[in-house]
């Protein structure tokens, strides 16, 4: 990766939150310009330990000049103007491969380079909205795991709150990057858990938003049906002003378009409130939802959870989804022991529309070159980090012609009946969130095995639901316990009020020592 030099500027940029930055820039305690040296210095500092990010924007300087000579002239700026962000590396941005972790994408490891000539819709706005991206995050190998990042080309990240234990994945390097306060906030994607996993992870606060909220065109995909880009951040209100500028419609996504008229007029973070949990109605984990119980310590954790929210005014509910059927829905995909990856038949035909829109130019422009560039290591064979795909029974069809929209009539049928219980039950008993562990026990190791053992990710991500992570304690060992707050398609509104006032009301997280 390249590094900068360090940069002596005294600036502390630990915590820093967007409300802070914009208030040093209207006191004149820093500029843009100097704020970004400060980040880049804390890079310089950091990242060899962490590897959180593997690209760097030296382009950056330039847009935080930019950004202060704007300020200077009097106009006004949004509120990320100036923010230094990072952005997960399977995103299209200008200037830099787009390597999904994996050297058979990167030319440098002996692959070839995917260039985009445009940035992703996401990139895009985070630019219009003046952030100032610091460079790009490290991932696993085409973003195969939600627990780490161990096989990608640059090597493993680590987790920053405890550098033995999984960093979460596949948005590691985002989570470590904003974790170690190298960035204020930063982009991550889910399709398994790659938002909520590593927020969790990292003592974060992650926003996985419902289908068709952000665009995920410009996205290095695992499955159209599922990917959806969101925010990590620190805290709760500077995760849902970066979603003011992810959401929305683009042409570029057609499913995009079912957002309109569900987006707040005022934003998501114009109404945070400490007292949103008040007479709010709350749904609990239990075997209704999934028969995989908690470990004794997460139970032990989870009843203090239960405690503080009905301190701040909540009314609960134990186990709403008993008798529903819904977690009979749950079915891992074999050879996975957890992962239920229904919905992924379609990534031959995901993955050429997306190099279609790389440009005329591109190393690759069709899934069968793809495939041809990257046959060494066949992801989808025997020992690809994708060959579970073949336990799909859709996935074979899709896979002999990439170039025709797939039948994922099974997918879809099964998204309805996930939609149509979780309705049912939310309904009836006229609940406003769901508030479960994110995970059922603590993080194992960061070399091993063992994966991280998540509450949410299948079905949620199936039937398209947003969650929102929140920091909520430390098992004994010192890995973070984080609760999800769980809603209805399109309740981010709602959802980041419940959290907002869960996490004013606890401020359970730490900041932590870096080594």
């Amino acid at each position: 990766m390249q590094t900068v030099p360090p940069l002596q500027v005294d600036i502390d940029l630990t915590d820093l939150t967007i409300e802070s930055v914009q208030a040093g820039f209207a006191q004149g305690r820093f500029t843009a310009e100097s704020l970004t040296n400060a980040c880049f210095d804390r890079i310089a500092i950091h990242n060899a330990t962490y590897n959180a990010l593997v690209f760097l924007n030296h382009a950056a300087l330039d847009d935080a000049r930019a950004i202060d000579r704007r300020r200077a002239a009097g106009e006004v700026l949004g509120p990320l103007a100036g923010v230094p962000v990072v952005i997960k590396d399977p995103m299209d941005m200008v200037g830099f491969p787009t390597t999904a972790g994996w050297s058979l994408l990167y030319s440098k490891t002996g692959g070839v380079d995917l260039m985009p000539a445009t940035d992703s819709p996401v990139v895009a706005r985070m630019r219009a909205a003046g952030a100032v991206m610091l460079g790009k995050t490290n991932v696993p190998v085409l973003s195969h795991t939600g627990s780490h990042a161990n096989d990608s080309w640059a090597g493993p990240t680590l987790n920053v709150t405890m550098p033995d234990r999984v960093p979460g994945g596949s948005s590691a390097g985002t989570a470590s990057a904003v974790a170690a306060s190298m960035a204020v906030l930063g982009l991550a994607e889910e399709t398994g858990g790659s938002i909520q996993n590593p927020a969790s992870a990292q003592d974060l606060v992650g926003i996985k938003p419902t289908i068709g909220l952000v665009p995920n065109a410009g996205v290095v995909p695992l499955s159209g049906n599922r990917d959806v880009v969101g925010p990590i951040a620190r805290n709760v209100r500077d995760a849902a002003l970066c979603l003011d500028v992810l959401a929305g419609y683009s042409a570029e996504d057609s499913k995009t378009l079912a957002s309109v008229g569900k987006i707040p007029p005022q934003g998501y973070a114009a109404n945070l409130r400490d007292d949103a949990l008040q007479g709010k109605r709350i749904g609990l984990y239990g075997p209704g939802w999934r028969t995989q119980p908690l470990s004794d310590e997460a139970s032990q954790l989870y009843l203090r959870v239960q405690q503080e929210l009905k301190e701040a005014g909540a009314i609960l509910i134990d186990d709403p989804f008993a008798g529903s059927g819904f977690a009979e829905l749950r079915e891992p995909t074999p050879p996975l022991p957890n992962f239920d990856a229904r919905g992924l038949e379609s990534i031959p035909y995901d993955v050429e529309q997306y190099l279609r829109r790389l440009g005329p130019n591109a190393a690759l422009k069709t899934f069968a070159e793809f495939a041809e560039a990257t046959a060494s290591q066949d992801a989808f064979g025997p020992k690809g980090v994708l060959s579970f795909m073949h336990s799909l029974p859709q996935f074979a069809a899709a896979l002999e012609n990439p170039s025709m929209p797939p039948d994922i009539s099974e997918f879809i049928e099964l998204k309805a009946k996930y939609l149509r219980i979780f309705d049912a039950v939310m309904a009836g008993h006229a609940l406003d969130a769901l508030a479960f562990p994110q995970m059922r026990c603590e993080l194992p190791p960061l070399h091993g095995k063992d994966t991280i053992q998540e509450t949410t990710v299948g079905e949620i991500n199936i039937a398209g639901l947003p969650g929102i992570t929140v920091p909520a304690g430390y098992y004994a060992s010192g890995s973070p316990f984080g609760v999800i707050f769980v809603g209805r398609q399109w309740d981010e509104a709602a959802l980041v009020g419940i959290a907002y006032s869960y996490e004013q009301s606890t401020r359970h997280r730490k900041t932590p020592n870096l080594s």
